[in-house]
């Protein structure tokens, strides 16, 4: 037996019912929204076919009932089986809570975070679960993102551009890999090929799926003798969608089929569409065959997204949510928070909600105590040897050559850069930075800002590792190694 947050006895199976509630509420309203709104005091309260969503206060009720009812709903749906009824109330409220039902705290968002996580990183276990468990944790069908609503910048700008390719060429650039970290738009991007495809009539021809979708599916049909038809869905259209391809390590019989129908579009020169994590050289564990057909396509990575870029997420952002953002506001936003649209989209969700609940216009005062937190959290610490160790990587150089004496634009280019960096990523003092850098006086560093500063202005070229850049995107990829870590 296990005991709820009441003090009822509840069974262990009912635990893993609330379990699965819990975890498929959180895939569907995202990590960070999830941590905002389903903390400690939102409660479950599940009686028969009735599902109760207890809040701590009526503006948390009446938010959660707005924003969220369509996500709990199917979340219940999939887990239950049917439709249940969903009632939002404050905790305290309706009927005697004694009754015969199951109450349970929500868990801590950073165990839902992992319960979800755990869900989607089995690895053989999920290839023989009962076909029950594998219906109800079945995602829900993607909202259809578009190229129009897509912010571009240098981080995304060829990924982008390859996504339109394959719609005016398809097969033409099969297949096509677009890698990356989490929330930098690799979701939003198949999502509008996808949207993109059906509006030029392809219909059923063209099939988005998740990689954990694919593998539900496909073992379901191996249980049900539906295998012919599976095939036939996936190896006859004219364009395949596949994401999260990271999820398919370790599943062989999955991977089997994979390889197959990836083969048979190919061969066909139909197009194939997949976006992963990480790039292709670390994705060994999809093995060989199927890594030497990827090698064949494109590849794109997309980058964190750079300052203007950001900005552009939070004002669109803002339009969807119609929020009335200020410009210090938008600026502060994407100056601070400095990850991918999700953290940016839980920021605005936590400002409009401060905004309501302080009933006061969004401001940038407002936004700076609204977000205080958030902000330190999100913040990586940086320290000198960090930024010589990016520069030195972008640059193709050795540590020892950015304390060297060395006066050739090969070497004092990139060290006045990582002056640079230093002033503007971390709270070193200029005599700290100038003896790290070669035993240098604080009248370089200052000197150093000021050059870097001059180069931006003009649009000063630099020689890279392997290449000529602009001095914007010399700067660019070094930040990309230094906020990745």
């Amino acid at each position: 037996m296990v005991c709820a947050g009441d003090g009822q006895d509840v069974t262990r199976s009912d635990t893993d019912i609330v379990s699965a509630l819990w975890r498929a509420i959180a895939d569907r309203v995202g990590s960070e929204r999830f941590d905002l709104w389903f903390g400690p005091g939102t409660r479950l309260d599940l009686a028969g076919t009735a599902l109760t969503i207890g809040a701590p206060n009526p503006f948390y009720r009446d938010w959660l009932r707005a924003n969220f009812r369509r996500q709990i709903e199917e979340a219940a749906a999939a887990v239950l089986g049917a439709a249940p009824e969903v009632e939002f109330r404050v905790e305290g409220d309706g009927p005697d809570a004694a009754r015969a039902s199951l109450r349970v705290v929500a868990a801590p968002a950073a165990q839902a975070a992992d319960r979800a996580k755990s869900a989607g990183k089995e690895e053989s276990a999920t290839e023989t679960k009962p076909a029950a468990q594998a219906d109800a944790s079945r995602p829900r069908r993607p909202a259809a993102e578009r190229f129009e609503t897509f912010v571009m910048g240098p981080s995304n700008q060829l990924a982008r551009t390859a996504a339109e390719m394959v719609l005016r060429e398809p097969g033409h650039y099969s297949p096509l890999l677009i890698h990356g970290a989490t929330g930098v738009g690799k979701t939003h991007l198949l999502q509008s090929i996808h949207h993109a495809a059906r509006r030029m009539r392809l219909g059923a021809a063209a099939v988005y799926v998740t990689a954990e979708q694919f593998t539900t599916y496909f073992l379901q049909a191996l249980r049900g003798s539906g295998l012919p038809s599976f095939r036939q869905k996936y190896r006859g259209v004219q364009l395949l969608i596949v994401d999260d391809l990271q999820f398919f390590a370790g599943k062989r019989s999955t991977l089997v089929e994979l390889h197959y129908t990836v083969d048979t579009l190919l061969r066909d020169r139909r197009q194939v569409v997949f976006a992963a994590d990480r790039p292709l050289a670390e994705l060994t564990d999809l093995g060989p065959e199927l890594v030497s057909r990827m090698q064949g396509g494109i590849q794109c990575g997309v980058g964190r997204p750079e300052h203007a870029t950001r900005a552009g997420i939070v004002a669109q952002l803002a339009r969807r949510m119609g929020l009335d953002l200020p410009e210090d506001v938008r600026q502060f936003v994407a100056g601070r928070l400095t990850g991918h649209a999700r953290e940016l989209s839980g920021a605005l969700c936590r400002l409009q909600a401060v905004s309501e609940a302080w009933r006061q216009p969004i401001t940038l005062a407002l936004a700076e105590a609204a977000l205080a937190e958030m902000i330190r959290h999100s913040r990586r610490v940086v320290r000198l040897p960090d930024i010589q160790k990016a520069v030195c990587q972008t640059f193709g150089l050795e540590p020892a050559s950015l304390a060297s004496g060395g006066k050739s634009k090969h070497a004092s280019y990139p060290r006045m850069l990582a002056m640079w960096l230093a002033r503007k990523h971390t709270r070193a003092a200029l005599s700290e930075i100038g003896h790290f850098f070669g035993r240098r006086s604080h009248s370089t560093v200052v000197s150093a800002q000021k050059r870097v500063d001059a180069w931006i202005a003009s649009g000063t070229d630099v020689e890279l590792a392997d290449h000529t850049s602009t001095i914007d995107e010399a700067i660019r990829q070094v930040e990309q190694v230094l906020l990745a870590g």
